[in-house]
């Protein structure tokens, strides 16, 4: 067995590790470290994860808050893989 796959996904966080040491505070590493939370697990759905977080950025104001689930990435890939066959 081999390590491979999990080594290849740590390569972007060591690549940027000595940027990240100084995020200016202790609030600015937090907010990385919760940004870099939602790319990954965006992209452990599959998902592009600067179109989904621009969509739900986008969006997420006039959301009301009962459908917010809506939001996260597993659901909003099977709503926009919904849209994209009533489109076809």
């Amino acid at each position: 067995m081999t390590h491979n796959t999990a080594e290849r996904t740590l390569r972007g966080l060591a690549l940027g590790r000595k940027s990240w040491l100084f995020a200016g505070s202790d609030r600015g590493a937090y907010r990385c470290a919760f940004m870099l939370t939602l790319i990954a697990t965006a992209k452990l759905n599959d998902i592009v994860p600067q179109a989904w977080l621009a969509d739900v950025l986008t969006r997420i104001a006039d959301t009301p808050q009962s459908q917010l689930g809506e939001l996260l990435p597993w659901n909003w890939s099977a709503k926009i893989q919904r849209n994209e066959r009533a489109a076809a």
